[in-house]
Parts: structure tokens; sequence; C-alpha cells
């Protein structure tokens, strides 16, 4: 980067995506923000920074922006596609246009449709130099992939992968290769087609090794095309969400709720979500509690699975592990849990604790030789179709919900491929009377443990 031009990432691993904070040493902007303001806020604090434009490089599919209320805080011009349909005031941007920041600071606004129809990249140049030195790219290219084309619907996305292809070499002509590369999706995201180890990387990096740039456009589009993976339910209300315009997000503490407030809110089919480990969970929970444990996936699987609107109870070991959940929740537009505690399970129920056994692979193993059991594999279906247990059966945990009538009776193992998404499912399923035992391992040590593995070739 340019000298005295700093470009600070601020990373929501949770979510797989990145928002900058760009600097001179005075004054600041901002792309892609999320909904969790604070975090930008201190940042100006801790840099001594006035910040002056806040960009958005497309209406997120995969949470709500802080934009908006990061610019009303702050007074902050607000940048958004003229071409997007908003229900609220902000200063519309289209392809060819500039923005001065400071008087260091110039941002071209470059169309890079792909993503979504009507997505912007944005090219930094110092004007100390008159050099391009970045560009940030939201969901166009990324770091070894692109944003994903499918997310409008099947009807746009032959349109879109095909944009995706010429948005990326629209950029790889017109910057240099010296130019930093700050893609928002990426880190993890289901926005993104693939993903990349990478953590840094510029134009000339991307095309050197990036199939976008190094692929014929047909090849690129039928590889892309055949890679695509399911994507989480909540996204289809994120769209419409930031079209809306979120507001700032409210982190007070829920309202707290004693055993006989839990044991109600279950009975009466919401959810309550204990977010201890999942070791600790099947040792001992509230019985029709379920377990999606604080871990960077939390939001994603909530999001997910929990109805869109269906009112949701947390249950923590602690108040910081309540807090933590909330923060990421805002993220994607569930705002206010109903209800929460802290401490013990025995805290959370009146009577006995509900448990089911942890085990591993060669647990697994050992049990097949001498009586029947269920393998129940929730990975989803590429996962599964790379290799996958003999004789077990694929529902992906995001489907159980839907298909709890393929659930057969009996002993169920329940596994994925590290544990975190089988006692989500476990959970589901003993909250409704199935015997399971979650398998708490490494799916690598299938193999090893003498489980014969099929695959889909």
């Amino acid at each position: 980067m340019s000298h005295d031009l700093e470009v600070v990432p601020i990373d929501t691993p949770s979510l797989g995506d990145r928002s900058y904070l760009v600097h001179d040493g005075e004054v600041a902007f901002v792309v892609d923000p999320q909904r969790d303001i604070d975090r930008v806020l201190d940042l100006l604090d801790e840099h001594g920074v006035r910040l002056s434009d806040v960009f958005e490089t497309h209406l997120h599919n995969d949470y709500l922006t802080g934009g908006l209320a990061l610019a009303a805080r702050t007074g902050a011009t607000y940048h958004v596609n003229a071409a997007d349909r908003v229900a609220y005031q902000r200063h519309p941007i289209s392809d060819g246009d500039t923005v001065e920041v400071g008087p260091r600071m110039r941002l071209a606004v470059l169309a890079t449709p792909g993503h979504t129809f009507t997505h912007l990249s944005y090219a930094l140049t110092d004007a100390a130099t008159g050099r391009w030195v970045a560009v940030f790219t939201g969901g166009s290219l990324l770091y070894g992939a692109t944003g994903r084309p499918d997310l409008l619907g099947p009807e746009s996305t032959g349109a879109l992968v095909r944009h995706q292809h010429a948005s990326a070499h629209r950029l790889a002509a017109l910057l240099p290769e010296d130019a930093e590369l700050f893609p928002t999706h990426g880190f993890g995201s289901f926005c993104s087609a693939t993903q990349s180890e990478a953590v840094a990387s510029t134009i000339g990096d991307e095309l050197r090794t990036n199939p976008v740039l190094t692929q014929d456009e047909e090849t690129y589009v039928r590889e892309l095309l055949a890679g695509l993976d399911a994507w989480p339910a909540y996204y289809a209300h994120m769209g419409p969400g930031n079209a809306a315009g979120p507001g700032e997000p409210d982190l007070s503490t829920p309202e707290p709720a004693d055993a006989h407030e839990i044991r109600r809110r279950i009975d009466a089919g919401e959810w309550v979500v204990d977010l201890r480990h999942r070791t600790a969970f099947a040792a001992g929970h509230a019985p029709g509690s379920f377990n999606i444990g604080a871990e960077e996936q939390f939001a994603t699987y909530v999001g997910w699975l929990v109805p869109w609107g269906t009112p949701l109870t947390l249950l923590g070991a602690t108040p910081q592990d309540v807090a933590w959940a909330q923060r990421e929740l805002v993220r994607i537009g569930i705002d206010r849990p109903a209800a929460h505690a802290t401490g013990h399970p025995e805290d959370w129920t009146h009577g006995p604790l509900g448990s089911f056994p942890t085990a591993t692979f060669a647990d697994l193993a050992q049990v097949r030789h001498h009586r029947h059991v269920v393998v129940l594999d929730v990975r989803r279906e590429q996962e599964r179709a790379e290799r996958a247990i003999e004789g077990s059966l694929g529902i992906p945990v995001h489907e159980v919900l839907d298909r709890l009538d393929e659930v057969p009776g009996g002993e169920i193992w329940v596994h994925c491929a590290a544990g975190y998404r089988a006692s989500i499912v476990a959970s589901l399923l003993a909250a409704r009377g199935h015997r399971v035992v979650a398998v708490d391992d490494e799916f690598e040590r299938a193999a090893t443990a003498g489980l014969g593995l099929v695959t889909a070739a």
C-alpha cells in the first residue's frame, strides 16, 4: 500500500467475510461494514481518524449491512449503486464515477456484475503518486476464486456467471499487477464459489493462479457451475433486509428465563439453543434443547436451521457466551433473542437431564462388527460424493428437519466431518425421542478405523 495510506481489515471469520477501514492518518472510508458497527467506531478512535465515506459493493446476501447505521451515526456519506432499489436515502453512484476521500484518496467506481447484477468494485488511487494502489472487489474477484453467481435464483445464474468472468478480466486489464486486492468474501463465506487459504493477494497473483483469469470463459463457466454447493436458507432474507435499510442493532441483554420458562418455550415449539461445547451438551442438557455450539459456524447454522422468525432462547455457561452469540446473530438479522439463561444445565430444567453418548469412528467400526446400527452422514452432498461410509444414510444437516420421516428407528450414529454438525443433528433427533450416538471425530479417521468407504466415481 502507498506510504501513509493504511488498509485495516475487519475480519468476521464466522461468516467468512472482511470489511475494510482505509485512512490517510486523518480521513477514512469503510467498505462493506458488518452490522455491529461498534467495531468500526472503536477502530476510528484507535487510529484517530474521521470517517467521511461508507461504500457498499453490493446488496449483500450473507449478512445485514451496518453501512446505513454507520453513516447515520458518523455523518459519513453512504454510497450505494444508483441502480439498487433501496428504501433509504443514499448517495447514488454508478460506473465511471470518482469519489474523493480526503486529499490523498481517489476511488474509481467500476461496474463488476457477476455476484449480483449491480455489483460495484472500487479502485483506489493515491493522489500523491497518481498510481492505482488497490481495489476493493466485494464478491467479484476473490483470492483464487470468484463470488458465486447463483444466489439470485436459477433464472439469473447463467447470465451472472458470464458477467463474473468478464468483470474479473476488466479488473485485470485496468489495474497494474502490483495493485493489492481486497475482497469482502472468500474467507469461508458461502458467497464464494470456492475457497482459498490465501490471506493477501495482488492483481498479478490472481492473473497467474485464479481460474477466472487463467481459463477460457467456457471452461470457467462449466467448472464453476459444476462445483456449486448448497447455501444457507437465511440468505433469502438478507437482500430484502439490506434494501430496506437495517438499523443499528440492540445488543442489550435479553430477558432472563428460569427453568419453568425454558420448559414452557420448548413445549411451545420454540428453539432453545444450548451454546456449550458439544461434549458438555451430550453429557447433560435440558431435554428438548438443541446444541449449536458457540463456535465460528454458529450464526450460519442457526440461520440455516431455525425457521425464520421463530423465537430463540440462548443458554450459555456465561453472560459472555450469550453476548457473543447475540453479536453473531444480529449480523444475519436475528435481532432480539426471546430470552436467555446462564449457568449449568441443572439450572435450566426441573427434571432429569437429557444426554447421549459420544464416540469415535473406531468405536463405530467395532460396534458394526456385532450389531446393526444406522449410520447417518449429515455432511453436504458434495462432501459425501467424494467419500462416504459404505451403507450409510446421507441427509445433509440443513435438510434433516424436512426429512425426519426418512430417519429410521433404532440406534443412530450421527457423523459429519469433525463433530459440530453431528452434534446439532444428534440434539434434534434426541429431542424427538431417537436413540443417538454423536460421532465426535475427524472423518479422515474413518478409513484408518477400518470402515469401508465408497466414492461417487
